[in-house]
């Protein structure tokens, strides 16, 4: 009894997540309801199985790119003789680790250090370069998954935009260490520092200068490695969640590398390969569960039962009406023309079926894009002459007419002449006209003249 109430319950918060009508409207119901929707999301996500296979995949590219990847991001830092200020960054990631960490962050350093990117040739230029680019686009491919963009960039927007960060990040982040330092050793804030509680504030935001670098690097990857445009607030949110989870996540896996005595009996030598394994894993899927936040804070329409939501015939129809209702109706009364990311944020559904459905309306000559950024819509011809009807056949095409594949003889004349009518009439009646017979069919068809 008590498991049957349980599960009530539950259908009826999923019920009230997913297919609320009337969504809360104050504070603090407003920010639950978006946060337990936000959370139903991510965790259905994790459960589907698509996050974690992505991270798996990262994980295997990432040990092979890892000296790669740091030899050209310290190619630029070398020349500057500056290098050895992004060293602390690389042991604070394999501090979890332990001692095993600390040896492996050695080595790593010690193979970028042997590298010499002047001496390999161009043929070996251009695989070490091919091998970073094929890490960071399979990191473009995973967010791209997250945020349901179909294109990625193009090969040279690839190269440009992806050396560029390779490249000046690691720059600009040693520029962000070399200014904390000098303002923390500044006159005026020593003199701070002298007075209380001035002293032990700036000695605190010191101390916590790490975890804001990660933040920082945390949202801008959000912001950056999507092929689409994400909001700096959501990407900030996001952001700011994964660093409390990557600190959280060190500490959790710190704990248990102390304790697994016995995993390093059983595996002898291979238990920091293992240990790399897991502590590796782990930061992927923190870096792509935020990024499913964040998708999901700027697109709460997308929040479903499913990842990819049936194109059912009903939501189509429904959804094309809707939208062409809420472009020719500002269009009529001369106001400005909506943009699409907002009327798919008011429909509350998914942004991928508002824009299959929007694309099939364009199509269709129904719908145009406007604006300097073309991303608002507008009639795309009189609205005397866009009908209710016009908007449902676009809908219902078959664009790629698959429909004509299917032989005269699957569907009698009658049967095909009520699609589209809407008159209701059981398949008794029909097979007691005596169009049962596959042949009569096909003779009917030929007599009417009509065809698929």
């Amino acid at each position: 009894m008590a498991s049957i109430q349980t599960k009530e319950r539950l259908q009826a918060a999923e019920k009230w997540i997913l297919a609320n009508p009337n969504p809360p409207q104050k504070w603090p119901w407003t920010w639950l309801y978006k946060t337990g929707r936000s959370v139903y999301a991510v965790a259905r996500d994790v459960i589907s199985g698509q996050l974690t296979l992505h991270a798996m995949s990262l994980v295997y590219t990432t040990l092979l790119s890892i000296v790669p990847l740091l030899a050209l991001s310290f190619s630029v830092l070398k020349a500057m003789g500056v290098h050895q200020r992004m060293e602390p960054l690389l042991y604070q990631f394999f501090e979890p680790m332990g001692p095993q960490g600390m040896e492996v962050a050695e080595r790593i350093l010690g193979f970028v250090d042997n590298m010499r990117v002047g001496v390999l040739g161009s043929v070996g230029l251009a695989l070490l370069v091919y091998t970073v680019i094929s890490l960071v686009q399979k990191i473009e491919r995973s967010f791209n998954m997250i945020w349901r963009v179909p294109e990625m960039r193009s090969m040279a927007q690839r190269f440009s935009n992806y050396l560029s960060v390779i490249m000046v990040g690691p720059l600009l982040m040693v520029s962000a260490i070399g200014v904390t330092a000098t303002i923390f050793s500044s006159n005026v804030v020593q003199r701070f520092m002298e007075i209380e509680p001035f002293g032990s504030l700036i000695v605190m935001v010191s101390r916590f200068t790490p975890f804001f670098l990660v933040v920082g690097a945390f949202t801008f990857v959000y912001v950056f490695i999507p092929n689409t445009r994400v909001k700096l607030r959501y990407a900030f949110i996001a952001g700011l969640i994964a660093g409390v989870s990557w600190q959280a996540a060190g500490m959790l896996f710190a704990s248990f590398v102390a304790n697994s005595t016995k995993y390093a009996a059983i595996y002898s030598g291979f238990a920091v390969g293992i240990i790399l394994l897991i502590w590796t894993y782990l930061n992927w899927m923190i870096l792509l569960l935020g990024a499913s936040l964040a998708f999901y804070m700027q697109n709460p329409g997308s929040v479903a039962k499913r990842q990819n939501v049936q194109l059912a015939p009903e939501l189509q129809e429904r959804v094309g009406l809707a939208l062409m209702w809420m472009v020719a109706k500002p269009f009529s009364l001369g106001q400005p023309a909506p943009q699409q990311e907002a009327l798919e944020y008011e429909l509350r559904v998914p942004g991928e079926v508002t824009r299959s459905i929007s694309d099939k309306l364009i199509r269709a000559g129904l719908l145009s894009l406007a604006g300097r950024n073309g991303d608002q819509l507008v009639p795309g011809k009189a609205l005397h002459l866009i009908t209710v009807g016009s908007v449902l056949q676009a809908i219902r095409r078959d664009e790629d007419r698959v429909v004509d594949r299917l032989p005269s003889s699957a569907m009698p004349v009658q049967l095909r002449d009520l699609v589209g009518h809407g008159k209701d009439v059981s398949f008794a009646e029909l097979l007691a006209g005596g169009e049962d017979s596959p042949d009569s069919a096909t003779d009917a068809s030929k007599v009417s003249g009509v065809s698929f």
